[in-house]
């Protein structure tokens, strides 16, 4: 009898920690390596939060909690939605997980029956694809191009909506790309949704408070009320609070669809860590006057990483409205040999010869869902991402043919 499922066979560890485990694996082996992989903020996280942890468990805060969160957390989510996004919701419309990936991964196992689709722009963060397929359910990619700034218009919106559709998941900013759709692109989007009532939405907003220049977050249920029956809201204190090793995520939904996600969570972790809890509450009710100068390093590191990438014949790299990633195309490279005799025959191959010959370390495209590119997060300090752009400069220099 074999071991493994059949359903294991349908997915793929994710690609951005395997670039990680790779980069920390020659960094032990003496090598000089520079991380450009990590989807996180190199910012410690805030001392209110930590201090808020701290009492946490100095008052006995660390026993079990109710499945889906603490009410002081439910509490503060409700009262950070209503301030931030101009939703309204209670409690009981509330669900907190052990990350904002628990929570996507709770809504689709309680909803996605066998064949049903889910579409999903692209490029994608690498989870989603997999997700889906764990869950049972059959991704559906629509794909948006650098011409477009990686943004899906509402006719390839339209195309990949079937009568098997369940969910449409939307993330703004983006990760890979940092695209951040504006209110009258979002508004497209959603009039198509409008035409589908079958079709559930659920949006990642985890990079809501990381927007740059004159950009505006939004997101659907606020920019079409009418879809805020069937919309799933999830975000999370990983990013913008410099909190990715605590692990609290959160959505904001109906009550039934809240529900199965409790139930899903009851028989896998349980609740979130509790002392985690407590920190998130403070990390929401607490300043946020933080955000703003973190946001002002974030905007140099990418004008520095975008202006250094596109110095580079045969690459085009666009400035994105948000998060902590450009995400170039190499297409002008594609086919060329590196100095170390590597066929750059696609992104992937481009990634590896980059880190074995400069120890630089990227994502390649393909994981993303669009190829010819690489993502690189720029969340790291200036110096470290002055050194990582000259090496890849002067690798892309080396290449012939």
């Amino acid at each position: 009898m074999e071991l493994l499922s059949a359903t294991l066979a349908r997915v793929k560890p994710s690609p951005t920690i395997a670039v990680t485990t790779k980069a920390g694996e020659l960094k032990a082996a003496g090598r000089d390596v520079i991380g450009l992989g990590a989807g996180e903020p190199d910012f410690d996280t805030p001392q209110n939060i930590k201090d808020a942890a701290v009492a946490a468990i100095a008052s006995g805060k660390t026993k079990y909690t109710a499945v889906d969160g603490i009410p002081e957390l439910k509490q503060a989510i409700c009262a950070k939605f209503s301030r931030d996004n101009h939703l309204a919701y209670t409690p009981s419309q509330i669900s907190v997980g052990t990350g904002g990936k628990q929570i996507l991964y709770n809504a689709l196992m309680a909803t996605l029956n066998p064949g049903e689709e889910v579409v999903i722009p692209a490029p994608y963060w690498v989870s989603y694809p997999d997700m889906v397929l764990l869950a049972g359910g059959e991704p559906v990619i629509a794909t948006a191009t650098l011409e477009q700034d990686f943004k899906l218009t509402p006719e390839a919106l339209e195309a990949a909506i079937t009568p098997r559709t369940k969910w449409f998941i939307f993330n703004s900013p983006s990760n890979p790309t940092g695209a951040g759709y504006s209110r009258e692109e979002l508004k497209g989007l959603t009039d198509v949704l409008m035409r589908h009532p079958h079709v559930w939405v659920m949006t990642d907003d985890m990079y809501e408070h990381l927007a740059y220049d004159d950009f505006e977050f939004c997101t659907p249920a606020q920019v079409e009320p009418g879809l805020y029956d069937r919309t799933l809201t999830v975000n999370g204190v990983s990013k913008a609070y410099a909190m990715t090793g605590w692990r609290i995520g959160y959505a904001a939904g109906p009550e039934k669809l809240i529900a199965a996600m409790r139930k899903i969570q009851s028989q896998s972790t349980s609740n979130p860590c509790t002392i985690s809890q407590w920190a998130a509450v403070e990390a929401l009710n607490g300043t946020q006057d933080y955000i703003a100068p973190n946001n002002e390093m974030f905007v140099r590191r990418r004008n520095l990483v975008v202006e250094m990438l596109n110095a580079i014949d045969g690459v085009t790299c666009p400035k994105p409205e948000g998060a902590f990633y450009v995400y170039p195309s190499i297409a002008g490279l594609i086919g060329k040999t590196s100095a170390g005799g590597v066929l750059i025959e696609n992104d992937e191959a481009f990634a590896t010869a980059l880190l074995e010959e400069t120890g630089v370390a990227v994502v390649f495209g393909a994981a993303f869902g669009l190829s010819p590119n690489f993502r690189v997060s720029y969340a790291t300090s200036d110096e470290a991402l002055t050194e990582a752009c000259t090496r890849i400069q002067t690798f892309c220099a080396g290449l012939t043919g």
